[in-house]
């Protein structure tokens, strides 16, 4: 975001053109931005990688518990069933305990799992925020280079929630550069 933020910056500063909306910058601070949220970006995913790394840890985790409630479960019963001839008492304890841990387990995974979607969602938009502003930028430059002041700008055609640009689906990597 402080990439984003300098970048933006860097545009709101630019010398204003007489009877246009249009600014100059330097191109070279411009795109050296860019260039740096291009290095950015890849650490953010790195970053959602290993959050979703330590989901499944923690669902691995969950499992191995509910298997060690089961198997002390198994042992209780098994023990109320030697000693106390409580056949019916220790299987209806065992279902409990392994309903128990299954139910923990459960819990645990779905809580997990809650998280790793939460972050990633959360990574998600901002990445197609930073993604967003990119476009912006390049656009803009774009435009400035071939001198076009009257066409539309396909990057203010998205709406307020930050959705669809309309027609407009052309990458960075497909404009050409000088």
């Amino acid at each position: 975001m402080f990439l984003v933020e300098r970048l933006e910056s860097l545009i709101t500063t630019g010398r204003k053109l007489p009877g246009t909306k249009s600014v100059i910058i330097d191109r070279d601070s411009a795109l050296g931005f860019i260039d740096e949220l291009r290095v950015t970006i890849p650490e953010e995913v790195r970053a959602a990688k290993r959050i979703n790394a330590e989901g499944e840890r923690i669902v691995e985790r969950a499992e191995e518990q509910a298997e060690r409630i089961v198997a002390r479960a198994q042992e209780q019963a098994a023990f109320l069933i030697d000693e106390q001839g409580l056949t019916q008492a220790a299987e209806e304890q065992a279902r409990q305990l392994l309903a128990a841990a299954e139910s923990d387990a459960a819990d645990t995974r779905r809580g997990a799992d809650d998280y790793a979607i939460s972050v990633l969602a959360s990574l998600e938009d901002e990445v197609a925020k930073q993604l967003q502003a990119i476009k912006r930028g390049i656009e803009l430059l774009d435009r400035r280079r071939s001198g076009a002041r009257a066409e539309p700008n396909p990057i203010d055609q998205h709406d307020e929630a930050g959705g669809d640009y309309g027609d407009y689906e052309e990458s960075p990597r497909q404009i050409a550069r000088p």
